[in-house]
């Protein structure tokens, strides 16, 4: 009784306040006994062609929401014709509740399997001829589904690994920003105070769901690396430890000096609208 739900308690901090979206559009989809709320946004190349060359699934850290960032971050692709999903955690901003770590993963999965069905329906109705000749195989393949990109930080990275194991076919690939091996910082970095009395137990609750190293042992998809080096929450040996079990290409972008929640801005962003180029040419996403 003691420890149900302890590691919801101590690592979630959900919160529901209001905050501006700014043009972000909100949308809901079903997801257990309620719904999960997500939140989209496209970038200036898209709006101005009036599609995406590739949708970006978004999962933010702990203690943060998806109303915030997509229609700010949607400018950072200066280069690319980006959608943003970005996705509330269950109990976040208008997802339902309760806020629980079992839930991240499954919520996450839902959010995928939904952008994957509209990305499919867009394409369709894309390369649908009204009248005309059959389209040439060249049309087809112009209209071919946009790719779909996991953007996960800190938590969120937890939540990308998970669904690129579990739909390993529909990934053009990931980008993860300080990733955490949460059951490894539980019993590292806060068992020896505690001589892993409470340690042990939070940390065997954590869901499989999240292990960052075994979903990424499992991930064959191309990957950018951001991290930082200074990060404070995330201590850059983690980092490392999900680095090295990645099994797919991997690209790192080194964050000088940055802190956990510092911007990815200047020469990081510039290089990270290259590396997503190169991910994008790395991998075609089979058909599910």
């Amino acid at each position: 009784m003691f420890f149900g739900h302890l590691p919801d308690h101590l690592i979630l901090f959900p919160t529901r306040a209001p905050i501006d979206a700014g043009g972000a559009v909100r949308k809901t989809i079903p997801f257990e006994n309620g719904e999960l709320e997500i939140w989209t946004a496209q970038s200036r190349r898209a709006r101005q062609q009036g599609r995406a060359d590739v949708f970006i699934l978004r999962f933010y850290g702990n203690a943060d929401r998806a109303d915030r960032w997509p229609a700010m971050e949607a400018e950072m692709w200066k280069d690319h014709a980006v959608e943003i999903w970005g996705m509330n955690y269950p109990g976040f901003g208008g997802s339902t509740g309760p806020a629980r770590l079992a839930r991240i993963g499954p919520g996450a999965v839902a959010a995928f399997d939904e952008l994957r069905r509209h990305a499919t329906n867009k394409s369709a109705v894309e390369s649908a001829v009204p009248s005309g000749p059959t389209p040439s195989s060249a049309l087809r393949t112009a209209h071919a589904t946009a790719p779909i990109v996991l953007f996960g930080t800190s938590i969120g990275a937890t939540a990308a690994l998970h669904v690129a194991a579990s739909r390993p076919a529909g990934i053009a690939g990931l980008i993860l920003h300080n990733p955490p091996p949460l059951r490894e910082i539980i019993l590292r970095q806060f068992g020896w105070w505690n001589l892993w009395l409470l340690a042990g137990p939070v940390a065997l609750q954590i869901p499989r769901d999240l292990e960052s190293i075994e979903n990424a042992r499992a991930t064959r998809a191309p990957a950018i690396f951001l991290l930082a080096e200074r990060d404070e929450i995330v201590a850059p040996r983690f980092h490392r430890l999900v680095v090295q079990a990645y099994a797919g290409e991997k690209r790192i972008i080194e964050l000088r000096d940055a802190y956990h929640n510092d911007p990815i801005e200047g020469a990081a962003l510039a290089d990270l609208n290259d590396a997503l180029s190169w991910l994008l040419t790395k991998s075609s996403p089979r058909a599910p």
